[in-house]
């Protein structure tokens, strides 16, 4: 088969127009299940405070005489006084006059555009920043603040790897959690962590845990049947994945999150964890110097773990 001689194919033809979609496809991920489930709060300073307290072990013995009188008084224990700091998180864009008035495929405004993208990434960031191992930074001229991420406050319900150890707490977690030897994560591990949460007075409700503990997690014997209600005439739809574990003191929640530590899974109680905000996600405009326009993003927070013994970690776990 041929073609007729010098037939004017589109090989040749100059002049045709390009055929480019007018949508954008974006896969990154935009999720972030531990802020979306903790509370969210206002702190003026960017050294922030508040109170813990516990009550005292349940006595059985404590029985007393019909008219007696007290004669002696049990000494008050004071409440526990701890903070954290709040960490600045920024993104930055700048774009030239010219960009902004050419014909632009998938966006009328690239400046709008950037700064809606560059948001997404902002609140990645915070939830990435809220999980990781670091200790409170109080910062300096030449050295950022930091806010301490949740395995830096765990030190009552958790379980670790050999050579691990628990994070130093004071009133401001000092050094984070030193990582332990990896193992395989189990239903045994995570049982007994759920056990010490319930024990402390915790009501445990998610368990967060990464992409391959997520698949490890659905072969507990805990996870609940699932069930999906289908059309009648339509054929049944087999669930793989498991979202519900049903312990031995309550229902907890499967949680995957791809921006916590993949060795780590949190036991939390989202009742007893905020996001504590000093400034709000807000656009600056800066100096314009030149043919371009120049945005800043910033956002300003912390976390604030109202009782860490509301939540729990087993921690150093095998990732593949």
């Amino acid at each position: 088969m041929a073609i007729v001689a010098n037939t004017f194919t589109r090989y040749s033809a100059i002049g045709i127009r390009e055929d480019l979609s007018n949508v954008i496809y974006n896969i990154s991920p935009e999720e972030t299940p531990f802020i979306s489930n903790i509370g969210r709060e206002s702190v003026k300073n960017t050294y922030y405070e508040w109170q813990t307290d516990v009550l005292a072990a349940a006595s059985a013995s404590n029985a007393a005489l019909e008219g007696d009188d007290i004669s002696s008084f049990t000494a008050v224990t004071p409440t526990a006084r701890v903070g954290n700091y709040t960490q600045i998180s920024t993104k930055n864009v700048v774009i030239s006059g010219t960009l902004e008035a050419v014909d632009k495929a998938g966006r009328r405004n690239e400046m709008t555009y950037q700064l809606a993208k560059l948001g997404s990434e902002l609140k990645r960031d915070m939830e990435s920043a809220l999980l990781a191992n670091q200790a409170a930074v109080a910062g300096n001229t030449t050295t950022a603040r930091r806010t301490a991420g949740l395995p830096a406050w765990l030190t009552s319900n958790t379980s670790f790897g050999s050579g691990g150890a628990n994070p130093t707490v004071g009133s401001t977690p000092t050094a984070a959690r030193t990582d332990g030897t990896q193992r395989a994560f189990s239903e045994t591990l995570l049982k007994a962590v759920i056990q010490s949460v319930w024990t402390s007075g915790g009501t445990p409700k998610m368990l967060m845990v990464g992409p391959f503990n997520k698949t490890v997690a659905s072969g507990f014997t805990g996870i609940a049947t699932r069930f999906r209600d289908v059309p009648a005439g339509q054929q049944a739809q087999i669930v793989g994945a498991a979202d519900v574990y049903v312990s031995d003191f309550g229902t907890v929640n499967i949680v995957p999150n791809r921006f916590q530590r993949d060795r780590d899974a949190f036991i939390v109680d989202p009742d007893y964890a905020s996001l504590a905000v000093l400034r709000p996600i807000q656009k600056m405009d800066l100096a314009k110097t030149g043919d371009a326009e120049k945005a800043l993003l910033l956002v300003e927070y912390g976390l604030k773990v109202n009782n860490q013994a509301a939540h729990g970690i087993v921690a150093d776990l095998t990732t593949s």
